[in-house]
């Protein structure tokens, strides 16, 4: 049963990892044919950095999701604090809420963005054009919130609720006490949903089609321009390095919560 439960995790990855390794192996390809190896090269890396537009589109993507998760990161922070501290049973039913935009097809979430920006634009503020920078803005910061919000809530019911008593206790005022005790104890939880929130915000596309102006424009709205053609091989090079920058923030994430409950561990056992 073990065999064979490594064979069906082999090829899980495999199926999983292959079409990146195909990608990777084009990236490095003289040729434009992704089917024929003529010669490695690095030249596709640096066309990559020699084209400004792109760069100018990487450039926006990286804002939008800078930007983005971080706010969403303070709302959802004390959006789950604000939700701990309800009763079970709303507590329940508000995260039952807050998990169906996780849920929700993305093409309904940037449809329904889309004509409320436009609702608003044009008929209560009178614009021109309703979809501009903010409101590309603005849906990201909507679809990041749960995620930030899934992330800090475990690490509320971790915590041990004596230590904010005992810090009100020894003088501190409950404001003092969520800054010096409870925004320490779930930190890792707040950092896992920034980037989280992060990663996210970098690779949409769906929603960020639906949403976004003329005037502004991410990376991964400008690639499904691309695809209406045959893709240069540049192209293969982008996605390998947003491939690995959100692999790298995966990882990082994972460290943080391994080093939290390690350090966890060490507390119960003094």
């Amino acid at each position: 049963m073990k065999k064979f439960n490594r064979v069906v995790t082999v090829l899980i990855f495999l199926f999983l990892y292959a079409p990146m390794l195909v990608l990777l192996i084009a990236s490095f390809n003289v040729g434009k044919d992704i089917t024929e190896f003529e010669g490695f090269t690095l030249m596709r890396y640096v066309e990559v950095f020699q084209d400004r537009s792109m760069l100018t589109m990487l450039g926006n993507s990286i804002l939008v999701s800078v930007l983005a998760s971080a706010i969403a990161t303070v709302f959802g922070t004390f959006s789950a604090v604000g939700i701990y501290n309800l009763k079970p049973r709303m507590r329940k039913a508000v995260m039952s809420l807050t998990n169906i935009p996780m849920t929700n097809p993305d093409i309904v979430t940037g449809i329904s963005l889309s004509l409320l920006f436009v609702f608003v634009g044009s008929k209560l503020l009178g614009q021109k054009e309703s979809l501009t920078f903010w409101t590309l803005l603005i849906a990201h910061i909507t679809f990041n919130l749960p995620y930030v919000i899934l992330n800090v809530m475990p690490k509320l019911q971790q915590m041990n609720p004596a230590l904010t008593d005992a810090a009100m206790d020894l003088g501190c005022t409950p404001l003092q006490s969520f800054f010096k005790v409870t925004l320490y104890e779930i930190m890792p939880g707040i950092i896992s949903g920034a980037i989280m929130a992060f990663t996210m915000s970098l690779d949409d596309f769906v929603i960020s089609y639906f949403v976004t102006g003329l005037d502004f424009i991410t990376l991964p709205v400008e690639i499904y321009n691309y695809t209406k053609k045959q893709l240069e091989p540049k192209l293969y090079a982008m996605f390998i390095m947003m491939f690995l920058l959100i692999l790298v923030l995966m990882i990082v994430m994972n460290l943080l919560q391994v080093r939290q409950d390690k350090q966890k561990k060490r507390r119960e056992g003094r």
